[in-house]
């Protein structure tokens, strides 16, 4: 049975800034893949493709892991004739989107101005292209600058344009160029109009082509452009178009068939198959191959080439909760890959990553890697010489401040003098002070694996810290100043300040390693289960002072109107699995199935809030199989009513 057939790729592309139904692009790549491909309806900003746009503007290469993160190392290519514009604005063309073709393996979309057919099946680093025009006007393949500054070379003798651009968003990314070869067969450019078109155009380049169909190869590196050219020959090859397709169909079927359902329904086996393809998507490859064919990687932090592995566009505070345990399930060989990358990262920049997309952002709170490293760890991913350097970032960025507040723990210091971050000093302080903790518990797993005892008993002591934070009066995680005080004004749906990204209610329950003892702060496994109870029972109310306006998760979570718990959102993933921990099986059963079934659907809408990096689809994918990685860092699961028939992972009934 192929399972392609069930994956809509637009699923979750239905958002705009201000309301999220999974802020998700149409990408047509491989698997962990380099190089994804979308359609681009309009804009260049992040939020530049919706599918309900009767036009487009091009087909973008594209790295994009995050509308807020927003894209790198991109440009746009548009069919164009008659009148040839210098800007996507004026170039963009009327399209029939019901006759679009968008697949993980392939995308076909029909410029209607042009009267063209432009294809792309993906290969790791690139793709094979096909061009079809069906008149006989003049026809151009237009190249537009979407971030940064571009350079064009064509090469007359072997048909070949050479490109780099130095785009790059919010991230550290020391002398990045992407450097980009097209090569088209031979006869099928007009060089004397190609050069005419170019003239005195910045950043844009008009390529005139002198047949209707055209098939022709893209590659890129990160590094030079030797090595692109390599990487064209390497991943391209001879290859048809049509053979790299169904390459590139296997490839995904491969994936896809590691976990096969027996379905309740086909909106259930198309929303599923869509959530693992998200699943499979992310972080990206951001390494090559050299001439002897070992991989070597551009290095952000320096602007230098580096022997290795390495991963990108993946932010750990979302992924951790899901996406490296379904991985831990799945993908072992990839985990462990990607692992050695992230390690890689900590050698050469100092600091484990936090949120890279090329290089490092670190725009969430927090040190998650922590909990994507102990669960390799316990789960034997990996080798323990790789563990080994892992724990030597873990135990750097849990007792060192950095100058940059994008690298390691903030508020490092104050958290091991005081036992919490204190809120007078650093934002988000509650999450902080939990978050700390549970990696402080996260890096005693490590430390027992490794047989580093004497290391165990600090870090456990340390993992306690959130006990620091609650208070008994409230029933909630508040933050204190340096002297210990809370704040004199305090409403548990306030948003923002002391919170990360929700208030009191989503973020005090964050103690996964130690629920028996979140359990004795509330006075008794009974009285946490009422607590939880309230807070599913609270109205989906809100109030903005930590963040001064409304942000699209508060927005996201009333809307989707089940109570205080905020799905739509990663830190209130692990609520309705509480309930089971703690005894109550039959209310994890019942609001698992419920936010599985009203909050999520195969359309172009179908998420509850942010999707970000496959975390809430592996969600819905441990929701649909009956079980869920409470903590991970350790080797078990909190069990919940299966909703499938039947389901087999790698092959093996569960």
């Amino acid at each position: 049975m192929k399972y392609l057939p069930f994956v809509n790729i637009k699923m979750g592309t239905r958002s705009v800034k201000r309301f999220s139904k999974g802020n998700t692009l149409p990408l047509t790549q491989l698997p962990f893949a380099m190089a994804a491909f979308a359609p681009q309806t309009e804009g260049n900003d992040s939020w530049f493709y919706h599918p309900d746009h009767p036009y487009l503007e091009g087909v973008r290469l594209t790295h994009q892991p995050s509308p807020w993160i927003a894209d790198y190392g991109t440009f746009l290519m548009t069919p164009q004739n008659d009148v040839i514009a210098d800007d996507p604005k004026d170039a963009w063309s009327g399209c029939r989107t019901q006759n679009s073709i968008l697949r993980p393996d392939y995308l076909k979309v029909t410029f209607l101005r042009s009267d063209s057919d432009f294809e792309v099946t993906p290969v790791e680093r690139g793709g094979l292209l096909r061009l079809t025009f069906h008149d006989d006007r003049p026809s151009f393949l237009s190249f537009f600058p979407t971030l940064g500054k571009y350079t064009y070379r064509f090469d007359e003798e072997s048909d070949t344009l050479f490109g780099t651009t130095d785009g790059h968003s919010q991230d550290i990314a020391v002398d990045f160029r992407m450097h980009f070869v097209l090569r088209f067969p031979r006869g099928s450019v007009d060089h004397a109009r190609t050069r005419a078109a170019n003239e005195g155009k910045d950043g844009i380049f008009h390529l005139a082509l002198a047949e209707k169909r055209v098939e022709f190869r893209l590659a890129i590196s990160y590094i030079d452009e030797e090595t692109a050219l390599r990487t064209l020959e390497r991943e391209t090859g001879s290859l048809t178009f049509d053979e790299a397709r169904s390459a590139a169909e296997e490839i995904w079927e491969e994936r896809l068939h590691r976990i096969e359902i027996e379905p309740e329904d086909e909106r259930q086996m198309r929303t599923f198959y869509s959530c693992l393809y998200r699943v499979f998507l992310f972080p990206h490859k951001a390494y090559e191959r050299d001439a002897a064919g070992n991989p070597v990687h551009y290095i952000p932090a320096t602007g230098k080439t580096g022997p290795g592995v390495r991963y990108t566009d993946n932010g750990f505070w979302d992924t951790y909760r899901t996406v490296y345990p379904l991985f831990a399930l799945i993908a072992r060989n990839e985990y462990a890959e990607m692992l050695e990358g992230f390690v890689n990262d900590y050698e050469e920049c100092g600091w484990l990553p936090r949120w890279p997309s090329l290089g490092e952002v670190g725009c969430m709170p927090s040190t998650l890697i922590d909990a994507v490293i102990a669960d390799a760890a316990v789960k034997g991913i990996g080798t323990p010489a790789l563990w080994e350097r892992a724990l030597a970032g873990m135990l750097h960025h849990a007792n060192c401040a950095a100058g940059d507040p994008r690298y390691g723990r903030n508020g490092v210091l104050a958290y091991k003098e005081l036992g919490y971050v204190p809120r007078d000093e650093e934002r988000e302080s509650v999450n902080l002070t939990q978050d700390a903790a549970y990696g402080d518990w996260c890096i005693a797993q490590v430390a027992r694996v490794l047989g580093k005892d004497e290391l165990v008993p600090e870090y456990l002591r340390r993992a306690k810290n959130h006990k620091n934070i609650f208070d008994p009066a409230s029933g909630f995680m508040r933050g204190r100043d340096r002297k210990g005080k809370t704040a004199d004004f305090f409403d548990p749906v306030s948003w923002g300040g002391e919170y990360t990204e929700g208030s009191a209610w989503q973020n005090s329950f964050a103690v996964p390693h130690d629920v028996e003892g979140l359990a004795a702060l509330h006075g008794g496994k009974d009285r946490l289960i009422r607590k939880l109870d309230e807070l599913f029972a609270t109205p989906p109310r809100y109030r903005v002072f930590g963040y001064r306006n409304e942000i699209h998760e508060m927005t996201e979570m009333a809307a989707a109107d089940f109570g205080q718990c905020a799905i739509s959102n990663q830190p209130s993933f692990h609520l309705p699995w509480l309930f089971a921990a703690l005894g109550a099986q039959e209310k994890t059963d019942f609001w698992v199935e419920k936010l599985a079934r009203e909050g999520f659907g195969p359309d172009d809408g179908g998420y509850p809030g942010d999707e970000d990096n496959g975390t809430t689809s592996a969600w819905f994918i441990f929701a649909v199989l009956g079980f869920y990685p409470l903590c991970p860092g350790k080797n078990e699961y909190v069990s919940s009513r299966r909703l499938v028939k039947g389901a087999r992972i790698l092959g093996k009934e569960i």
